[in-house]
């Protein structure tokens, strides 16, 4: 944590962050670092009070909801009775008239290309590389390094010819369903040209051609002896890689080495949940990968198996339309930036009280500013605008104070109103049962809304703590409130007009090894009228990307704006369980899941600053854990203490049982350090604790207060 501060008119800014501003960040712009901090200091000062009386609003609303609660222990919670006092206070809102939102210049890959959406922590370059360039995967490396194709070799570094081999008539059969040749199939075709302006298909010396035309858009190379061949399916492509002499080729007549798969079509690039970024330093860090993200120029050399590489930005993609134009497609994901939210502070400026800034307006300001660089040279954004996701929004004050921010910001910065596109996290109770409202409130910004679970039940729970003891964390997804969140998403964002205009998102899938799963599972996004969905990797998204080519998301779109809309009695229905009579073992188990995952992240979010990462279950099976998951658990145990479901002793004996667990999973790590041999001097096992045991009066029940302080400690001690 940086000690050193220089102070600029009313504000104190650390070291590094000063020097990345002034020497980084504005260079090549029109902006002249004094004149940034002169109109940074005014706006920053005019907003944190107002930020202040937000989070003071919160405050104020969950303690009247706690009071009704404890008023009315003991009886059934009538929905009519219950609704009217949500009014009385202020948390629901009168609902307006109907709307369209009036975003404009909102790039293809947002309005018009349905596909996946990677997460990426912003902090870590490698990854963030690996996910900007994820727009083109092999869909043949995918295939062959999942739980997909089902062989002998599956985990072994040795090439198994039979694999390979399944990996082939995988794609084949695929290309038969979806981009289909008249008369016959894609298996043991002999060759692949382009005649006038055509996609011609050989086999026993017949020729053939697709039974839609459209689908075949361009080439790479002779026509005759095409390098590639560029198909286009629900405005996806794929490239069929001919190379007659990779060994990936050795068994294929056409001498198709490889099928590239446009993949990512956006990313996530997470300043939030999955970085753990405490003082000036950390946010540098994740500044500076921003930074080089837009002016393109972000590179970073490793090693692997005793290789030196280098990662760097895929230029765009060459081919030659069927009417023999030179064309481009887009080498990499479309970029998003998450910013914080409207709680957290930090210590990388203090303001003239002596107070630190909140950290989502210090995220507006520097995050756009580095945006700057892309819209003078368009590699990112074609259209000129910049994706801002911004999460933990509560109810429609809320969000129309992030607009507010954002004009400030283009008011600063000279950009032309409403440049900043805004994406509406849909993850708190308030926002969900308002989400008309909120989107209106930005109905010239929103590019994107979307669904996460893990938090929204953490809201929920938090909520309604005082309500009754909470359903087990499993039946969550069958509850009532949870179908109705999900369809009231979708439902008001085709009535706002998304459709074709902006993305509805659904939540992540959390298994990166169970991709076979994936594939059964997560098509179900796209039925629910979702034109994008998260996944945890490259891979991930290669093989979700085939959800796209099986369903036209905008025509699912048409038939689910006439369905009947979800009512706001099921979303206000409090999943508490009705009498529970769980056995004691029951109970232990659903806390030892809860436990085990809690310290299994916490550990090495403490002592490593590792904020995502793949954390072995119980099971071990490897889940992807963000502070969403940690929310969740921690607040569920939480109420189950405060129920007299279990009991802090119980609890702090399982915590000390799973620590153990955690300890061996961990055993390979180098840097990892043990909490069961000393439970009392393991911070990171406090913590853990800490946010059980101190869940219930934790800020809508979020983690990152008690995170932060203790990364602030351990961070303190290494020095």
């Amino acid at each position: 944590m940086s000690n050193n501060y220089q102070s600029i008119n009313n504000l104190k800014v650390a070291d590094e962050l000063l020097s990345f501003v002034d020497n980084e960040l504005l260079k090549d712009t029109n902006i002249q670092p004094k004149k940034f901090w002169l109109g940074f200091d005014e706006a920053v000062h005019s907003l944190a009070s107002k930020n202040k009386e937000l989070i003071e609003t919160r405050k104020k609303l969950q303690d009247k909801i706690d009071d009704w609660h404890i008023k009315n222990k003991g009886n059934e919670i009538k929905i009519e009775e219950y609704k009217k006092f949500l009014y009385e206070i202020g948390y629901l809102k009168n609902e307006g008239p109907d709307f369209k939102i009036e975003t404009t210049n909102v790039d293809d890959e947002i309005a018009q290309i349905a596909g996946p959406q990677l997460v990426v922590p912003i902090m870590n370059a490698r990854y963030t590389l690996n996910a900007a360039n994820a727009r083109w995967v092999s869909l043949y490396d995918s295939l062959y390094g999942t739980n997909i194709i089902e062989s002998e070799e599956g985990g072994s570094e040795r090439y198994d010819p039979n694999r390979g081999q399944e990996v082939i008539k995988y794609v084949r059969e695929f290309f038969d369903k979806y981009i289909s040749i008249n008369g016959t199939s894609w298996k043991n075709i002999s060759n692949l040209k382009v005649v006038n302006k055509n996609l011609v298909i050989l086999k026993n010396n017949n020729e053939y051609e697709l039974k839609d035309k459209n689908k075949f858009v361009g080439h790479r190379g002779d026509a005759n002896k095409p390098e590639a061949i560029i198909i286009k399916n629900n405005n996806l492509h794929f490239e069929i890689i001919i190379n007659p002499k990779a060994f990936s080729a050795a068994h294929d007549i056409a001498g198709i080495s490889d099928v590239i798969a446009e993949s990512a079509i956006s990313t996530i690039c997470d300043n939030e949940d999955s970085v753990a970024a405490v003082d000036a330093k950390d946010k540098v860090a994740c500044y500076k990968n921003w930074l080089g993200l837009m002016k393109g120029n972000l590179k970073i050399q490793f090693e692997k198996n005793g290789k030196k590489l280098e990662r760097k930005l895929n230029p765009d993609r060459n081919y030659v339309s069927k009417d023999g134009k030179g064309l481009k497609l887009h080498g990499r994901s479309l970029l998003l930036i998450r910013n914080v939210g409207h709680l957290m502070t930090n210590p990388s400026i203090i303001l003239k009280d002596g107070s630190e800034i909140p950290e989502g307006i210090m995220d507006a300001f520097i995050t756009t500013a580095a945006a700057i660089h892309d819209l003078k040279n368009k590699k990112n954004s074609k259209k000129g605008s910049i994706y801002i996701v911004k999460p933990k929004m509560h109810g429609p004050e809320e969000t129309s104070f992030t607009n507010l921010i954002f004009s400030k910001v283009e008011e600063l910065l000279g950009l032309e109103k409403y440049t900043c596109k805004i994406g509406i996290m849909d993850e708190e109770r308030r926002t969900s049962a308002n989400l008309k409202e909120c989107i209106r409130s930005l109905k010239n910004r929103v590019f994107f809304i979307n669904t996460g679970f893990l938090d929204r039940t953490g809201d929920e729970m938090h909520t309604s703590m005082e309500a009754g003891p909470m359903i087990k964390k499993g039946d969550m997804k069958s509850s009532k409130w949870i179908s109705a969140y999900e369809n009231n998403n979708v439902d008001i964002g085709l009535k706002c007009g998304f459709s074709g205009k902006a993305q509805i998102g659904k939540g992540m899938w959390a298994m990166p090894d169970k991709m076979k799963e994936m594939l059964e599972d997560k098509i179900s996004h796209l039925k629910a009228g979702a034109n994008c969905a998260w996944v945890p990797s490259p891979t991930a998204a290669s093989l979700h990307a085939l959800h796209y080519h099986q369903i036209n998301i905008f025509d699912e779109q048409k038939k689910i704006i006439n369905r009947k809309p979800s009512k706001i009695d099921d979303l206000l229905t409090i999943p508490v369980a009705d009498r529970p009579n769980w056995s004691v073992n029951e109970i232990n188990k659903e806390i030892s899941n809860s436990a085990q995952t809690l310290l299994g992240y916490v550990v090495r979010w403490i002592d490593q600053g590792i904020g995502c990462s793949k954390v072995p279950d119980i099971n071990n099976i490897g889940l992807m854990e963000d502070r969403a998951t940690l929310r969740i658990s921690s607040q569920h145990i939480a109420n189950w203490i405060h129920h007299g479901v279990t009991t802090k002793i119980q609890v702090m004996e399982i915590m000390r049982e799973m620590a153990k667990i955690v300890d061996k999973q961990n055993a390979g790590d180098k840097n990892y350090i043990r909490m069961s041999d000393d439970y009392e001097g393991s911070l990171s096992f406090k913590t853990a604790c800490d946010l059980i045991f101190k869940g219930k009066d934790q800020p809508s029940g979020y983690t990152e207060p008690l995170l932060h302080l203790n990364r602030l400690k351990k961070k303190i001690n290494q020095n």
